[in-house]
Parts: structure tokens; C-alpha cells; sequence
């Protein structure tokens, strides 16, 4: 009798959940990614001529305000910053690759359709290929440019100053940033789906378990 409870709560046993690392690499990145995405459309609006300063209130929110050694254009602080949050998803993307291909994540609910299985499946390969080509395209992007690419201060990578590959790579840059932003909301969507309708476990599978 207890045997069979557990198979029909089988969702909730740790066999069939994700691991900690992959739950922590999952909300680490994807709430980076949404702040990026935002900090990017900030970005694009902040005047070339703005004056020089030490003290930059992130967003213009009153919520927190970075310091600066050395004085610098508010256009400036925010695309190195962005570079710097950049370079740092990509490590962290790269991780999370490696440690999906080791480490086997558990299957897709027995309850859900084919058809949502496909969409799933889909779009979670939709999400690895463009958390991969956006930081890559914008590293490239950086290294066409005369600036190259600073890590929060420490110049890791010199600027090329080639305008043709800059662009091009902005381009892809864009596109894939866009593409991203729809895959997201379609995931979002999906996981209110399954919690508030379904309410079939997916997202507690999502969470971290103190028995892994």
C-alpha cells in the first residue's frame, strides 16, 4: 500500500528531481539573464554626453549605488558593467552545459501531453542555444570594438577596432537578445501553467531538497 503511494508521488522523490547544483546554476542565471535584459534596454538611452562620474545609482532607483575609483561616463559604467555580468553568465552557462551532459536531469512528468512534452523539450534547447550565442556574440561584439572587454575594472581582452565585425556582431547580438526575451516569456508562462492549473509538482522539482 505505502509502496504504491510513493510511485504515485514518484514527482516529489529526489530520483526525480533535479540536482542543487542545477537548481542554484537555474535561478542563478535566469534571474541574471532577466536583470540583463533590462539593464541592456537602460542602456541603449543614456547619453554619450553625460558628464563624468564616481557614484552611479543603479537604474536610477535610489535603491543602490555603486563607486567607482576613477571617473567615468554613466554610458561608459554601464556598458563595462553589462560586459563584466556578461562574460561572468557565459562561464556560468558553460558550467551549467557541462554539468547537464554529466549529470542526467530527471524526465518529464508522466501526466503532461506529448504535444507539451515537445514544446518543453523545445524550448528548453532554445534556451541553452541563445544563454550560449548571446554572451559569445557579445563578447565577439566587444573585441571589434576599440575597447575590448573589462571584468568588473581588469582588462581581460583588448579591442580590435574593426567596425564591419562590431556590427555584424551587435546584430546577432540583438536578434538573439529578442529571441530570448519570447522563449523566456513563453517558459514563464508554462511553469504558471503547471502550478496553477496543473498543479503537477513541476516547479517543487525546481527547488532545492535538502536530501541532495
Amino acid at each position: 500500500m505505502m509502496a504504491q503511494v510513493k510511485k504515485n508521488f514518484s514527482f516529489l522523490n529526489n530520483s526525480k528531481r533535479y540536482t542543487n547544483t542545477a537548481v542554484l546554476l537555474h535561478w542563478l542565471i535566469g534571474i541574471a539573464i532577466i536583470f540583463m535584459l533590462a539593464l541592456g534596454i537602460f542602456m541603449t538611452d543614456i547619453p554619450k554626453e553625460a558628464p563624468k562620474q564616481t557614484s552611479f545609482d543603479l537604474f536610477n532607483l535610489g535603491i543602490y549605488t555603486w563607486e567607482v575609483a576613477k571617473e567615468e561616463s554613466p554610458r561608459s559604467f554601464y556598458f563595462n558593467f553589462h560586459k563584466s555580468l556578461g562574460v561572468t553568465i557565459f562561464v556560468l552557462v558553460l558550467f551549467r552545459i557541462f554539468w547537464r551532459f554529466t549529470h542526467k536531469p530527471p524526465a518529464l512528468l508522466t501526466t503532461m501531453k506529448p504535444w507539451e512534452k515537445r514544446l518543453a523539450t523545445a524550448a528548453h534547447h532554445g534556451l541553452y542555444l541563445l544563454m550560449f550565442l548571446i554572451p559569445l556574440t557579445g563578447i565577439i561584439m566587444s573585441i571589434g570594438s576599440k575597447y575590448g572587454i573589462k571584468w568588473f575594472g581588469i582588462k581581460i581582452i583588448p579591442g580590435i577596432d574593426n567596425e564591419v565585425m562590431r556590427e555584424l556582431f551587435y546584430e546577432f547580438h540583438e536578434i538573439f537578445g529578442q529571441l530570448l526575451l519570447l522563449i523566456l516569456i513563453f517558459h514563464i508562462l508554462g511553469a504558471l501553467k503547471h502550478a496553477i492549473i496543473d498543479k503537477d509538482g513541476t516547479l517543487r522539482r525546481m527547488w532545492f531538497n535538502k536530501n541532495t
